[in-house]
């Protein structure tokens, strides 16, 4: 008997409970940093130096944290579920956790890439120094998409959604676009739990007939929506 699908997306909140912060909080700083000068490509033509200190500081960060248990239950759901974790988090904490198919839809904090080639990536878990190039002779630069920038990976993301039996939001507002139109494209009788300590329910959500809201921070919700899932 074929799987039914799962689709898990995933944000910042779910990183948090393992000791990550935020992408920005509400002074719109990230680590105290204004994001247009770490997170855009003007920000990188401007000052390269401290675009690579950045996220050279928030890699050696990443390394010291590690999984929490709501990535660890959602592994569980690969026992009886095709599971899927698109995530806008550019951790590898998924990974780690034993998750098998995850989609980085702002890319991947341990990988490095071309600045001329977008195609060229490395698997990069050390410093970026200003020394490193690409076989191409080009600066590298972080793996991650900065304001401004195509987001690659959605297509993929949407194909997902859009044949997804369940699907489960969690550390994450949906309030950002395009990862936000996401929710829209699952199919009108797939079962959608939304898992936030502060819910905040917008137009799309608000027109889904099978919403199923927990109000709990994410290691709480998903172990209880995991339950849920694992017990049909």
């Amino acid at each position: 008997m074929e799987k039914q699908s799962v689709v898990v997306l995933s944000g910042a909140g779910v990183s948090a409970e393992s000791g990550i912060k935020t992408f920005r909080d509400a002074d719109g700083l990230w680590e105290g940093h204004d994001v247009m000068e770490v997170a855009t490509p003007d920000g990188w033509r401007r000052n390269r130096d401290l675009v690579l200190d950045f996220y050279n500081q928030r890699r050696r960060q990443l390394k010291e944290v590690l999984p929490n248990q709501a990535h660890f239950a959602l592994v569980e759901l690969e026992k009886q579920y095709d599971t899927h974790v698109v995530t806008q988090n550019v951790d590898d904490l998924h990974e780690r956790a034993g998750s098998s198919q995850v989609v980085h839809l702002h890319g991947e904090l341990m990988k490095a890439r071309s600045s001329v080639d977008p195609r060229l990536v490395y698997d990069w878990p050390k410093d970026i120094l200003p020394t490193d190039k690409c076989e191409r002779g080009s600066q590298l630069r972080p793996h991650v998409v900065w304001f401004g920038e195509d987001v690659p990976m959605l297509t993929k993301a949407a194909a997902l959604v859009a044949e997804a039996h369940h699907v489960i939001i969690v550390g994450t507002s949906m309030q950002v676009y395009p990862a936000a139109g996401l929710v829209g494209i699952a199919p009108t009788d797939a079962q959608i739990f939304y898992v936030d300590p502060k819910p905040t329910i917008n137009y799309e959500l608000s027109m889904i007939p099978n919403l199923t809201v927990i109000a709990e921070k994410a290691t709480v919700g998903i172990r209880m929506v995991v339950d849920q899932l694992l017990e049909m």
